[in-house]
């Protein structure tokens, strides 16, 4: 009698080359909301924080703790999110101004912090819709599109 062993399937199991994740940040004068996608543009995490200094060091918490930050895409590094750029700039974080949708395009398809969050890190992950590099010179100077602010 012959008996044959039979091995078991072989399945594929997709696993990401790197925990390689980016960032976008919706701000506002109170709190940011901010989403994490990886390199696909998939979600990963979402939360809001206030926006302090305590809240600040908790978003660096959060990012880091999901993996490592490629670029972080904030809405208004002019205003609201000046703070925040500085102090992820600071923590070594590649930082990118955001454009805001228009709101025509915000009303098509809904206006919520989570979304706008998310819509800022896919833009990053797209390299469409952003402003440019916000690069910090000690604090003093800022540079968007060219142009000293």
């Amino acid at each position: 009698m012959t008996v044959a062993v039979l091995e078991p399937p072989q399945i594929a199991i997709a696993v990401p080359a790197s925990n390689i994740i980016f960032a976008g940040v919706d701000t506002h004068k109170d709190t940011h909301h901010v989403a994490i996608v990886d390199g696909l543009g998939r979600p990963i995490a979402d939360r809001e924080f206030l926006a302090v200094g305590s809240g600040y060091r908790q978003i660096i918490g959060f990012l880091h703790a999901h993996g490592i930050v490629e670029a972080v895409g904030v809405e208004g590094t002019g205003s609201y999110g000046a703070e925040l750029t500085r102090v992820l700039a600071g923590a070594g974080m590649r930082v990118l101004e955001v454009c805001r949708a228009n709101r025509a395009e915000r009303r098509l398809r809904g206006k919520s912090d989570p979304l706008d969050a998310r819509q800022a890190a896919l833009s990053v992950v797209a390299g469409r819709g952003l402003a440019g590099h916000v690069p910090l010179s000690g604090g003093v100077s800022q540079h968007r599109a060219g142009q000293l602010f």
